[in-house]
């Protein structure tokens, strides 16, 4: 009975704490500029840093009473906030896709809403979800490295099926699609493996695996598909990446220059012009190479700040050559700018309507 009638003032006495704390100054402390572009002046910079995405609250709007209603209530609400993101996808309406702990998050800034995927206790229930694609119609597809399949669902979220017969998955990570030919690729990681199958899942073709191979993957974790069809795998256990054609047919391989040697690469993408990303887990960092492979520059280090890095994982690059990392022990997405061609002819475009 006590603790019931003296939770209300508790609460109380905690907010007129928090109201007199704010309204007094707090002593200036001395900041190190944080590092929002790369490579650092005089150099022209190729890259800046733009948000960070975690939680519900970075996408839809808080009134004044729901902040209210925050303070009383206490901590923010943990489940609808990131914990361990690893793949991350976006769809053509700019819906941003990220899996994590049992679910994939959808935020959705356009219509100020998230939403989640898989974590219903039904058919299509994620345990381990690994890396999301999402395909020209909308169609979502995750990888679960427990069941060892590749589940699919439609825009909403309804499961539709799955990709994958018994024993032909181990361990499946990144997933990739090729829109013009209609297909999916999907890493095979505890086979050495990346199979091939058509956007409904009848099994195409396998690269690697097969012991008259001249290359040997050894452990790979995730992939990329461009413009062209072209294939791009982390060769995560041999610290590379293999780049094949659309036939499966290695092309080249990228081992990282002197400065851009790989510790634990992880995550892949391409933009627009070519470029090549590649995260680094152990190195709290992406580099970036151009399309014939040759080392670029890097981005990142260890920390907590706008650039920093515990453990990255999963990268991607939308139509507007935005960058997005999953910044896995800080839990949050972090966005990047590539200032690309397209993005400047973009911006002139602007200032031109704007009458600058």
């Amino acid at each position: 009975m006590c603790g019931i009638k003296f939770m209300p003032a508790v609460r109380f006495i905690w907010l007129c704490l928090i109201i007199i704390l704010g309204s007094c100054a707090a002593p200036e402390v001395e900041k190190k500029p944080v590092n929002t572009v790369w490579p650092l002046p005089p150099a022209e910079p190729k890259i800046k840093f733009i948000e960070e995405i975690s939680s519900k609250e970075d996408v839809e709007e808080i009134t004044k009473s729901e902040f209210l209603k925050g303070l009383i209530a206490g901590p923010r609400d943990v489940n609808n906030r990131l914990v361990r993101p690893y793949g991350i996808a976006i769809d053509k309406d700019g819906r941003l896709y990220v899996t994590d702990i049992g679910r994939v998050f959808v935020f959705d800034k356009r219509n100020k809403s998230l939403l989640f995927v898989g974590d219903k206790p039904d058919a299509g229930q994620l345990k381990m979800p690994i890396c999301v694609a999402i395909s020209p119609d909308g169609r979502i597809y995750v990888s679960d490295a427990v069941y060892g399949k590749v589940f699919i669902y439609k825009s909403d979220g309804k499961f539709l099926g799955e990709i994958g017969r018994a024993d032909e998955l181990k361990g499946p990570a990144g997933i990739a699609i090729d829109p013009v030919r209609e297909r999916i690729y999907v890493v095979n990681t505890k086979k050495n493996s990346v199979m091939a199958y058509t956007v409904d899942g009848r099994f195409l073709f396998s690269i690697g695996g097969h012991p008259e191979d001249k290359y040997k993957l050894s452990l790979p974790t995730n992939i990329a598909v461009d413009s062209e069809g072209n294939i791009y795998v982390v060769d995560t256990g041999n610290f590379r990446v293999h780049i094949f054609n659309s036939d499966g047919k290695l092309s080249r391989t990228i081992e990282g220059g002197k400065k851009g040697s790989f510790i634990r690469p992880k995550g892949i993408a391409v933009d627009s012009e070519g470029n090549i990303y590649v995260v680094d887990a152990a190195a709290q960092k992406f580099f970036v190479f151009d399309k014939e492979g040759n080392f670029s520059l890097s981005v990142g280090k260890g920390g907590i700040e706008p650039g920093q890095f515990s453990v990255p994982a999963g990268i991607t690059v939308d139509d507007e050559d935005r960058i997005y990392v999953a910044d896995q022990m800080n839990g949050r997405i972090q966005i990047f700018q590539c200032l690309s061609k397209k993005w400047q002819s973009a911006q002139q475009s602007q200032k031109q309507t704007n009458g600058q």
